[in-house]
């Protein structure tokens, strides 16, 4: 069966993004890799303002796995954009509003988490590193025949 495992990049605040996502999720990085952990190569020091920048981390969420690392400027721009959400399925209601505030804290909603019309509780919206999720819980009357 295959899997799914969001990998996100950042300008340089990988770690804060991160323990922030730790907060929200719990649990505890799988990985967590600087680039001052790679083996050094004479050919191609390592510039000692990458020292503390993450080449890798990775928090499991249940059968998932949340990924990221910085990306230096010798490697690309990192542009926050709009062409994809990081969806979340929780597996209660209480627990799908306490993961989309928590998301959402510092950032901004762009459809507050709620019963919708599909029957579903949902919300959108965009975290402080300019993240966007979705966080949805399947409607809790669905498997109850009402």
């Amino acid at each position: 069966m295959a899997s799914l495992n969001p990998y996100l990049n950042f300008a340089g605040n990988c770690a804060e993004a991160f323990d922030f996502y730790r907060s929200v999720f719990g649990g505890e990085f799988d990985g967590l890799m600087k680039f001052s952990d790679a083996p050094p190569d004479p050919a191609a020091p390592l510039d000692p303002a990458l020292a503390d920048l993450v080449m890798h981390v990775s928090l499991p969420l249940g059968d998932s796995v949340l990924m990221g690392s910085d990306v230096p400027a010798e490697m690309g721009t990192v542009t926050p954009g709009n062409t994809a959400y990081v969806c979340v399925s929780q597996d209660s209601v209480d627990e799908g509003a306490r993961v989309f505030n928590g998301l959402t804290a510092g950032g901004d909603v762009e459809m507050p988490f709620g019963k919708q019309f599909w029957g579903d509780y949902f919300g959108s919206g965009t975290d402080k590193f300019g993240i966007k999720w979705m966080v949805d819980v399947a409607d809790p009357e669905a498997g109850t025949g009402g």
